[in-house]
């Protein structure tokens, strides 16, 4: 294995969904360098179909004030169409993941209320000092949406590779209009999601749990 193929498995090794954060804020030399070697990922027709709304500082509690608001009076709306069902093996890793998140954080399935309170921590960013919504433009269709995919795990990876902790939020997209009202995104945009980040607070539960990853046997079906 080269060197540059063990650091990238050493990155994607480390990288984990951080589910607390601390408020100290990333360098913004810090975050132009992730921003920089995103903007790098792969695109259909080199089209480059994301845009970043970069929220950070102040805005990024007002904003998480706004949409926590929002979803206790709203009901979901995405502008992308959300999964119709998870069956099989695809529900098995869904109830996995959710169940072990849960029990990281000592919250029983009968305890609406603390599971209530630990949904809202989406749209609080889970304390993160800054957030990155990523839209794609409306007439790319799905395209645009899996190159946004493409550029979202790159992001991922960058900020990983900087000592700087992230969190892909699907969650943010189910509330689109709320998104779209505080930021002033225009209707030619779609939200695909939302990236918080920071710096890993050591100490909340949350970061003590891992997904697991299916093993290739499962994923790959080879021919020839």
């Amino acid at each position: 294995m080269t060197d540059a193929a063990a650091t990238l498995e050493r990155i994607l090794d480390d990288r984990y969904s951080c589910r607390g954060f601390t408020s100290d804020p990333v360098p913004e030399e810090t975050i132009d360098r992730i921003l920089q070697m995103a903007q790098r990922t792969a695109s259909w027709c080199n089209s480059q179909a994301w845009q970043v709304d970069l929220v950070t500082g102040q805005a990024t509690a007002e904003f998480g004030k706004h949409l926590t608001e929002y979803v206790l009076a709203n009901g979901m709306r995405s502008d992308l169409p959300a999964p119709e069902r998870y069956e099989g093996v695809y529900g098995e890793r869904r109830r996995a993941s959710g169940y072990g998140l849960y029990t990281a954080l000592g919250i029983e399935r009968s305890d609406k209320e603390a599971r209530l309170t630990q949904m809202l921590e989406n749209y609080r960013f889970f304390g993160a000092p800054h957030v990155a919504v990523i839209t794609s433009d409306a007439g790319l269709g799905t395209y645009g949406a899996v190159d946004c995919g493409g550029y979202v795990a790159t992001f991922l990876a960058a900020a990983s590779s900087l000592g700087v902790a992230t969190c892909a939020q699907a969650a943010l997209a189910l509330y689109s209009d709320g998104v779209r009202e505080h930021l002033g995104i225009g209707e030619d945009r779609l939200i695909v999601c939302g990236i918080a980040f920071g710096y890993a607070d050591p100490e909340h539960p949350a970061n003590t749990f891992r997904a697991d990853r299916a093993d290739l046997t499962d994923v790959v079906r080879r021919h020839g």
